[in-house]
């Protein structure tokens, strides 16, 4: 039962549209009576991560249903590991993303994206809870024919930007979607149009946390000028990251 209502209460935008008020707050008032505490739970149980860039300050919520991704951010973030580092690849209207240790102190001429911490993370795809809605964090990875296990890097991440989707762009995302076995959701469907998105990375990369604060920062390193290689032409540099709180479920 306790797996049964977690994996209810996760799917946090669940469309209330088709719920009467009389339903909805039975159902309030049966989570309170017979789980006192979960929905506050729920949110303790999110670890929070701060992140101060010379273009403005971001937080994050790590997800506890992604705990190999949780912990191993909360690790490197712990340990300074991104301190310094750049946003050294970002695409307009699409992601931005970081991690690189090559990327501290970089020249201007130096190629980036290839540097790595030594491992990789087995991937821990939850759809259709957590996808690709902008302002998603979420692990970076090798390309298939590198990786066709779909491990993500140990260290490099971005954040979705993505845009707004029309009906008939999201019908073809889930026609490319489906020859994977993918489908989407009538929430996450919503999602995308509503709010934006990269949907046509579901099920291939996995997502670890939000972004809860900042998102208008986001916005602004993303539509930074770039060169060929999608490298920001003036640094966004991530000064330093701070655990701001651990999950009880934290090892």
């Amino acid at each position: 039962m306790c797996i049964f209502f977690c994996k209810f209460a996760k799917n946090k935008i669940i469309s209330m549209g088709h719920i009467s008020f009389k339903k909805l707050f039975c159902l309030l008032l049966f989570s309170v009576v017979f789980f006192p505490g979960v929905l506050a739970k729920k949110k303790e149980k999110r670890s929070i991560v701060r992140i101060e860039t010379n273009m403005g300050v971001m937080r994050v919520a790590l997800f506890d249903d992604t705990p190999l991704h949780r912990d191993n951010f909360l690790k490197l973030a712990a340990n300074k590991f991104y301190d310094g580092l750049l946003f050294h690849r970002v695409i307009k209207d699409f992601m931005i993303q970081a991690g690189d240790p090559n990327s501290r102190n970089a020249g201007k001429d130096v190629k980036l994206g290839d540097g790595n911490n030594g491992y990789v993370i087995y991937p821990e795809f939850d759809l259709p809870y957590l996808y690709h809605w902008r302002g998603a964090l979420a692990a970076a990875r090798e390309p298939d024919e590198v990786t066709p296990d779909q491990y993500s890097s140990g260290c490099q991440f971005y954040i979705v930007w993505g845009k707004k989707f029309r009906p008939a762009a999201i019908d073809k995302v889930q026609v490319q979607l489906a020859e994977k076995g993918i489908g989407l959701s009538k929430q996450m469907i919503d999602d995308y149009e509503m709010r934006g998105g990269t949907p046509h990375l579901d099920g291939s990369y996995t997502v670890f946390g939000e972004i809860i604060e900042g998102l208008e920062i986001v916005e602004k390193i993303q539509a930074v000028e770039t060169n060929d290689s999608d490298r920001p032409l003036d640094d966004v540099v991530i000064k330093q990251m701070i655990v701001e709180k651990k999950s009880k479920n934290c090892r």
